[in-house]
C-alpha cells in the first residue's frame, strides 16, 4: 500500500493472532509455528517489528525487537503479557543457586567415604604384606633351610680321614663356600628343637636360607670371635626370641668332628657382683666377667648397623689384632647379631658367649650328645 508522503510496505504471509485476539481465516488453530515481519520505512527512523507467536494458546512467547541508530533491544513477552503500545520490563540476572546444608552434608559423606575406603585398602595391603614377611618367607625359608641340613649331612656321613684332637676345633680345618653350610648352631634354651644349619656368609639370599657366618671371622672353638648373623622377623626369624637370652645360657655348636659349648657372657649389670650373685650357679661354671684387652664385653647390648666392630677379634677394638694378646689370655668367643627392635633395621641387638667346653665326636658312638643340650 503505497500514499502520497509515505513509503509503507507490508509482509503479511499468515495470519497473525495478537494476544487476546483471534484471527480467522485458514491461518487460525496452525499448530506450527507463525511469523509475521512488518518493515516501516520513513525518514526519521527505521524500525523493524519481529514477532513470533507459538500455536499453542498455553505456551506464547512473543519477541520484540527494536533495532535503531541509538539501541539494539531485545525483549521477551510472555503471551498477553504486552502489546507495542505498553513496553515490557527486562527480566532481572539469574542468580547462582547457594549451596544448601544438606547439598554440604551429602559431599562430606563422599568425601569420608572415599577416604574410609582408601584407608581399608590401605589397611589390606599392609595386613597382605605383613603375612607375607612373617608366614610366607618362613615357609619358604624353611624349605632353604632343610635342603642346606639335608646337604650338610651328606657330606658329614663321608668317612673322617683324620679325627681331631680332644676339644681341640682348631685341628679341624674348614672351607666352606659361600653359602654352604658346615656347621649347626643349638639353643637349648628354646627348646630341644631349636636347631639350624650355619651357611657361609651373610648376603640377603644366604641368610633366607639360614644363619650366616660373618665372612673373616672365627670358626667354632677358635680364639677371635665366631660371628653369626640371622632374621629376627620372616625368613626363619631364627634370632626371633635372642632377648630373652640370659647370662650362662648355653649356646652349643655341632661341627663334623666336634661339639663346641658357648655360655653367654655376664650381663652389664651383674658384672660389679658376678661372684656373689649370678656367677654361683653352677651353669655358670668358665663364666666370668672379661678383663684386659676384653674390659667391657658383656652378654647383650644395642648397637647401630654402623657399630661393626661388634664382631672383630676383640669385640669393640677393631684397632687391636688378635696377636696383641698373649696367647693363653685370648677368649674364643661367640656373636649373635640380629635386627633390633622386631620389625625394624634401625639398630643390632649384639649377643655375646665364651667358650667353656669341647667335646670331640666319637666314631663309636655318633649319637652321644653333650649334656648341655638338655637344658631348659
Amino acid at each position: 500500500m503505497r500514499g502520497g508522503s509515505d513509503d509503507e510496505t507490508v509482509v503479511l504471509p499468515a495470519a497473525v493472532e495478537a494476544p487476546g485476539r483471534p484471527v480467522a481465516g485458514p491461518a487460525a488453530g496452525r499448530a506450527s509455528d507463525e511469523t509475521v515481519a512488518l518493515r516501516v520505512t520513513g525518514q526519521a527512523s527505521d524500525e523493524t517489528v519481529a514477532l513470533r507467536i507459538a500455536g499453542k494458546a498455553s505456551d506464547e512467547t512473543v519477541a520484540l525487537r527494536v533495532a535503531d541508530q541509538a539501541s539494539d533491544e531485545t525483549v521477551v513477552l510472555p503471551a498477553g503479557g504486552g502489546t507495542p503500545d505498553r513496553p515490557l520490563s527486562r527480566p532481572g540476572p539469574r542468580h547462582r543457586r547457594e549451596p544448601t546444608k544438606q547439598s554440604t552434608a551429602d559431599g562430606v559423606r563422599v568425601v569420608l567415604g572415599l577416604t574410609g575406603e582408601l584407608l581399608i585398602t590401605m589397611g589390606l595391603v599392609v595386613l597382605l604384606f605383613v603375612v607375607y614377611e612373617v608366614f610366607v618367607t618362613d615357609w619358604m625359608s624353611a624349605g632353604k633351610q632343610r635342603d642346606a641340613t639335608t646337604t650338610l649331612d651328606q657330606q658329614w656321613s663321608d668317612p673322617v680321614v683324620a679325627p681331631a684332637d680332644p676339644g681341640n676345633e682348631r685341628t679341624e680345618k674348614f672351607h666352606p663356600g659361600d653359602g654352604e653350610g658346615f656347621a649347626k648352631l643349638y639353643i637349648p634354651a628354646f627348646g630341644s628343637d631349636f636347631v639350624f644349619t650355619v651357611l657361609e656368609g651373610t648376603t640377603e639370599r644366604i641368610l633366607e636360607s639360614g644363619p650366616g657366618h660373618y665372612r673373616g671371622t672365627a670358626f667354632p672353638g677358635e680364639p677371635g670371635n665366631f660371628a653369626v648373623a640371622g632374621h629376627r622377623v620372616g625368613k626363619g626369624a631364627p634370632f626371633n626370641d635372642l632377648d630373652l637370652l640370659q647370662s650362662c645360657d648355653a649356646l652349643v655348636v655341632e661341627t663334623q668332628q666336634n661339639w663346641a659349648v658357648y655360655r653367654v657372657l655376664p650381663m652389664r649389670e651383674e658384672v660389679a657382683g658376678w661372684a656373689t650373685g649370678r656367677g654361683t650357679d653352677p651353669r655358670c661354671a668358665g663364666v666370668r666377667p672379661l678383663g684386659g684387652r676384653y674390659t667391657g664385653v658383656v652378654g647383650r647390648k644395642i648397637v647401630l648397623p654402623s657399630q661393626s666392630g661388634v664382631i672383630a677379634p676383640i669385640p669393640d677394638r677393631p684397632d687391636l689384632a688378635l696377636d696383641s694378646v698373649p696367647p693363653a689370655d685370648r677368649a674364643a668367643l661367640i656373636t649373635l647379631t640380629t635386627c633390633h627392635p622386631r620389625f625394624s633395621a634401625a639398630k643390632r641387638l649384639v649377643l655375646h658367649g665364651v667358650f667353656v667346653k669341647g667335646y670331640p665326636k666319637d666314631p663309636a658312638n655318633p649319637d652321644a650328645r653333650p649334656p648341655e643340650l638338655t637344658e631348659g
